[in-house]
């Protein structure tokens, strides 16, 4: 950081570096990309660094308003290029290998889980919808501050989370498991992906499962989402004997706050990453991540070993 903007913390003592991963999650959120996120908490910090702050009573709201007007301008021009991109877009993943639950002060600072499915749902509504809906609904924002980020009356925030959570329930999968039995169903999709077992494979996938990749044009991956158990069954049977090798994984992690998987090249390194929706014991929608340029943040943990098949 250069002497101007330590400067500039000193005089307003740490207030954006103390709200910096709030803020970077409530960007995450709204954007669905790590990359875009980080561009906009450096612009959030060159404005907070540069307004008159004398009367900034709340830096907290004050810092949120600029960062959700900040994604609100990038997520209309984010649209047209996703409409452009190949194939399907899917968010970047955030992965961990932390099985303990967040302690209160870290779900204070993250706020509600959001997976990767409901990500890609997210990706339907309009700007003001969804940022509307991650506000109030993920980090309890209430709508007087909501309306004030998005230029809006109170009540037209409330309309535009209300409409957002129904469009939400709309597009989104059923999802109904918890996390033991979410966990098992991964753990059987995984065991049998590494046999190519078709057979073990229809058995964890629900009839109706919606299969979705995104290779983004850099690396193959399917173009358009594949639908129905056997569909889904036959390709990941005919991509394991095509692709994969002894020498490559398949290994468990969380993948935005939930079950799933990595697979890990010859070299150990991420090739690609796994989230699920599972209902009744079965797995009702797959969202894969091989876009490489989404996957830079996805090392392998020091300890883990390979799902066994």
């Amino acid at each position: 950081m250069s002497d101007d903007l330590s400067a500039a913390g000193a005089a307003h003592p740490d207030a954006f570096e103390a709200n910096r991963r709030y803020l970077g999650s409530v960007a995450y959120r709204l954007l669905g990309s790590f990359s875009d996120a980080e561009d906009v908490l450096q612009e959030a910090w060159l404005r907070w660094r540069s307004a008159d702050r004398s009367g900034v009573a709340d830096p907290r709201a004050f810092l949120t308003t600029v960062v959700t007007r900040l994604c609100y301008d990038q997520l209309g021009s984010a649209r047209a290029r996703r409409e452009a991109y190949f194939g399907e877009w899917l968010p970047e993943p955030a992965v961990s290998y932390q099985d303990t639950p967040a302690s209160p002060a870290e779900l204070a600072e993250l706020g509600e889980s959001v997976s990767l499915a409901l990500l890609a749902v997210l990706e339907q509504l309009t700007p003001a919808e969804r940022a509307a809906f991650v506000l109030h609904d993920v980090f309890a924002v209430g709508f007087d501050e909501i309306a004030a980020s998005l230029d809006r009356s109170p009540d037209a925030a409330r309309q535009l989370a209300s409409r957002a959570r129904r469009r939400v329930k709309e597009g989104g999968r059923r999802a109904t498991a918890e996390p033991a039995e979410h966990r098992q169903a991964v753990a059987a999709f995984a065991a049998a992906t590494a046999r190519g077992d078709i057979e073990g494979l229809l058995a964890v996938l629900d009839p109706d499962v919606v299969w979705h990749s995104d290779g983004g044009g850099v690396v193959s991956a399917g173009a358009r989402p594949v639908y129905g158990a056997d569909k889904v069954s036959r390709l990941v049977a005919g991509l394991v004997a095509k692709w994969f090798t002894p020498d490559m994984e398949i290994e468990p992690a969380t993948v935005n706050d939930e079950p799933g998987l990595l697979w890990l090249d010859a070299e150990g390194a991420v090739g690609g990453v796994l989230a699920f929706t599972v209902a009744d014991g079965r797995i009702t929608e797959a969202y894969v991540v091989v876009n490489p340029e989404k996957l830079t943040r996805v090392t392998r943990p020091a300890a883990s070993g390979p799902v066994s098949g």
